[in-house]
């Protein structure tokens, strides 16, 4: 029993805060810089007197983004997570774990007549790659051609990805940054069937590989 023990002690990574607890809706200013996941959250622990106990399996080989602004704790946590495919579970208001994303069940809306839903030949996937295409082209720093990178969405059954998670690096952090803000409640006009495995993955590759994402038609394009 006490070799059980340690050898779970072990493989926990245990932040405990140097600083007192700030108050949940305070706003603070932080300058964390993108780095590996468990020094990113060491750091943000010491700045805001939350205390993190995670898994340090779950935050191997995973890397955050920077957090450089005024924020509330919370809203710093979100940021820090986007891409990791990690998501915040609160204990208590100071302390929190950490679980791989999960699609939250969310009511269907109602409905509504749409080109998607009218043309019923249009498959998931061609709706999946056409929002996603849109979504990229908007700004010449995600717009494909010039980087080679892999991401996992998670996609709630109302069309809306919930998470994602940059899984290879394009090897520009402010590139990787703009990826996974994108992605950022992105709607796919068509409902998410039950039966599709989560995360979806995705695969984007440079104009040298052959495959290259045409932007003319979206350009000028503002929505998600």
């Amino acid at each position: 029993m006490r070799q059980l023990c340690l050898g779970l002690l072990l493989g926990l990574f245990l932040s405990r805060a140097s600083a007192d607890p700030v108050p949940a809706t305070m706003r603070m200013t932080l300058h964390i810089p993108a780095q590996e996941l468990a020094r990113a959250l060491d750091q943000f622990s010491r700045t805001t007197g939350m205390a993190v106990l995670v898994d340090s399996q779950l935050s191997r080989g995973r890397r955050s983004l920077a957090v450089d602004g005024e924020f509330t704790a919370a809203e710093a946590l979100r940021r820090m997570l986007g891409g990791s495919g990690l998501m915040a579970k609160y204990s208590r208001d100071d302390a929190f774990t950490l679980q791989v994303a999960q699609v939250e069940e969310v009511p269907m809306p109602a409905e509504k007549p749409t080109p998607a839903s009218v043309a019923v030949n249009r498959s998931y996937a061609t709706a999946v790659q056409a929002a996603i295409e849109r979504n990229l082209c908007r700004s010449p720093l995600t717009r494909p051609g010039s980087f080679r990178a892999v991401l996992q969405l998670w996609i709630g059954r109302d069309g809306v990805v919930q998470h994602n998670r940059l899984v290879t690096s394009t090897g520009d952090i402010r590139r990787d940054a703009a990826l996974v803000d994108s992605f950022h409640t992105l709607r796919i006009d068509r409902p998410t069937p039950g039966a599709l495995r989560q995360p979806v993955t995705l695969l984007l590759l440079p104009e040298s590989s052959g495959k290259r994402m045409e932007c003319t038609q979206w350009e000028g394009v503002s929505g998600g």
